[in-house]
């Protein structure tokens, strides 16, 4: 019998400040339960599976590595995109609350 990676979720927090830090992270039920309740409040969700596996190394709390800053960065700009917001001074000034994305995919 053929066994399934367990799926993993990950979720950012990120202030328009700061680094952006971990929030959330599960594998299996938990990681289901991540990503339903990231669908209820229509957070954008990111599928990367190489990405969740580096940053579900993390600590709750704990910010996402400096190495990984542009990666990050180009995601919430997308995940901002979607949301039709953007940085101050950027273009019409909007909600800037920023949506950070969350993160799943399984692992291998």
């Amino acid at each position: 019998m053929k066994r399934h990676p367990p799926r993993q979720a990950i979720a950012l927090n990120y202030d328009g400040q700061s680094a952006p830090t971990l929030s959330a992270k599960g594998d299996d039920e938990l990681a289901e339960a991540i990503l339903a309740i990231a669908r209820e409040y229509e957070v954008p969700i990111y599928e990367n599976a190489d990405l969740v596996r580096l940053l579900a190394r993390l600590e709750l709390g704990e910010a996402i590595p400096e190495q990984l800053y542009r990666c990050i960065a180009e995601i919430i700009a997308f995940a901002w995109y979607l949301k039709g917001k953007c940085p101050p001074g950027f273009a019409q000034e909007r909600d800037t609350t920023p949506a950070p994305p969350l993160l799943n995919g399984p692992t291998r």
